[in-house]
């Protein structure tokens, strides 16, 4: 059988605060023969909990007990989508819905508020999409107007992936869809703005700038989805998410998706934006733990490091991969170093201009070129067949990034290798990665390039503590001298 991507495999496109309204949503009869592993909020005031179920998906040994009950759905069929939608997946050979849209669309169906979290490359977009359309073909448009379903996300890449699946899903149907992302000239906006659209995928930057200018308006939002909405707030785009949340006060449903769903942030948010949502989250089965080995080469400096990026990359194993760096600077310097040693390679960068990021993509995915270099914010979102390898050649800034970098091979149950290249003030991060996936990272060393150096200690909250401790006794001494002095001065 075969089990549905996000995106579609065809398109080379697809490579790439105010509380929410009470008013109810319409329902509709639940799937057929469905058990959704599903945890109703019942306290408003409480805000809702998740757990990061892509450790869950990384560890192969800690817990392998599987949830007490799993829903038994063998095929779309059993959700009674619409005809029209059965077809259209049927012509893109989706046959049985993966465990994420078997445990959301039941509950999306029926018109909850939804926080789903699920791993990547699960098929987490076509969980939101389908429950989306279906409402649509449910409750047509009485008049003409803006879109009613908006799909918020974080990068223009992912905007774009969910753009042409909804093109795939609707293409039997008279709905219409728009897309609105930054690098896109204004003028090529007007239209999709203008004429009757019934779904807009949309960045939240560019769209907050035609909120501004009342080019669009949020009052006939009746569906309003967030994919990977912790990372929107991590870009910094609290401010317009609560705008959007806000004018779409009308809304009658609000969907939250995302890869890891953790920190007070996500958590403050979904609580001004979900109302008593019903909370899923997709634990792997066993077959698909483990699906992404992963290692560290420890380096002794920059040049070592570099030395190690270039064997590595020229092993006849590396068929198509992806190296993360931390800043475009240092993408820019690489891509020249890599050249000097004969490795083509193409890149994406943030503030890249679309035409440009489309081609490297293109470039990419066609296999011209197998080395793609990719700061975090262009990468996320990326899904291209056949990543073989992630490099961490800058170890991220979090052990969530890591997580979704990572995610970018092993999709849809495929197998994958991460290799993390890391120099003696990464080694914090990686204990931080190894707790958060709960997993050890194994050491692995090169013949001809071990390193010199044994592996650096990482720092400890005991040493800081110590020292902190240290500190106050110094203090308490220095003020029980100043005590002393001060009353020999006065004797």
């Amino acid at each position: 059988m075969t089990q549905s991507p996000d995106i579609d495999k065809n398109s080379v496109a697809s490579a790439l605060s105010a509380p929410a309204d009470t008013s109810k949503a319409p329902t509709r009869k639940p799937a057929a023969n469905s058990q959704a592993k599903a945890k109703p909020t019942t306290k408003k005031s409480s805000p809702p909990t998740t757990t990061a179920s892509v450790a869950t998906t990384l560890d192969a040994d800690t817990n392998d007990s599987a949830p007490p009950t799993e829903p038994q759905i063998e095929s779309f069929r059993d959700f009674q989508l619409d005809e029209q939608l059965e077809q259209a997946l049927s012509h893109a050979q989706f046959i049985k819905p993966t465990l994420i849209q078997q445990l959301a669309i039941p509950a999306a169906l029926e018109g909850r508020d939804l926080l789903a979290s699920a791993p990547t490359g699960t098929g987490k977009t076509l969980a939101f999409l389908l429950p989306a359309i279906q409402y649509l073909l449910d409750f047509p448009r009485r008049e003409p107007g803006f879109a009613r379903v908006l799909i918020m996300t974080p990068t223009r890449e992912l905007a774009f992936q969910i753009f042409e699946q909804i093109q795939a899903l609707i293409s039997l149907t008279d709905l219409h869809a728009g897309v609105i992302t930054g690098g896109i000239n204004y003028g090529s906006h007007k239209e999709t703005l203008e004429k009757n659209n019934d779904i807009l995928v949309a960045t939240p930057g560019r769209l907050i700038e035609y909120l501004d200018k009342e080019s669009f308006q949020c009052d006939e939002i009746e569906v309003l989805i967030l994919d990977e909405a912790d990372r929107m707030l991590d870009m910094g785009f609290v401010a317009e998410m609560d705008r959007i949340i806000s004018d779409a006060r009308r809304r009658r449903q609000t969907m939250l998706f995302s890869a890891t769903l953790e920190g007070v942030a996500i958590s403050r948010f979904a609580k001004r934006a979900l109302r008593e949502p019903v909370e899923v989250e997709a634990h792997p089965s066993r077959r698909e733990k483990a699906k992404i080995t992963q290692w560290i080469h420890l380096a002794d400096d920059a040049e070592h490091k570099f030395n190690l990026l270039v064997h590595l990359l020229k092993q006849p194993e590396m068929h198509k991969v992806i190296v993360f760096i931390k800043t475009r600077e240092r993408l820019t310097s690489l891509a020249g170093q890599l050249e000097a040693q004969g490795l083509r390679s193409c890149w994406l960068q943030g503030e890249m201009p679309q035409d440009k990021r489309l081609q490297a993509v293109s470039r990419f995915s066609k296999g011209q070129v197998r080395i793609l270099l990719a700061t975090d914010i262009a990468a996320r979102g990326l899904d291209i067949d056949d990543i073989s390898h992630v490099i961490n050649f800058d170890m991220p800034r979090t052990a969530d990034i890591y997580v979704h970098r990572i995610g970018r091979t092993g999709r849809a149950g495929k197998k994958g290798i991460a290799i993390s290249l890391v120099e003696a003030h990464d080694i914090a991060m990686v204990g931080k990665v190894e707790r958060y996936t709960e997993q050890v990272l194994k050491r692995r060393v090169i013949e001809g390039l071990r390193p010199k150096h044994k592996e650096a200690k990482a720092p400890t909250k005991l040493k800081k503590a110590k020292k902190a401790k240290t500190a106050a006794r110094n203090a308490t001494k220095a003020t029980n001298r100043a005590k002393k002095a001060a009353a020999a001065a006065e004797s």
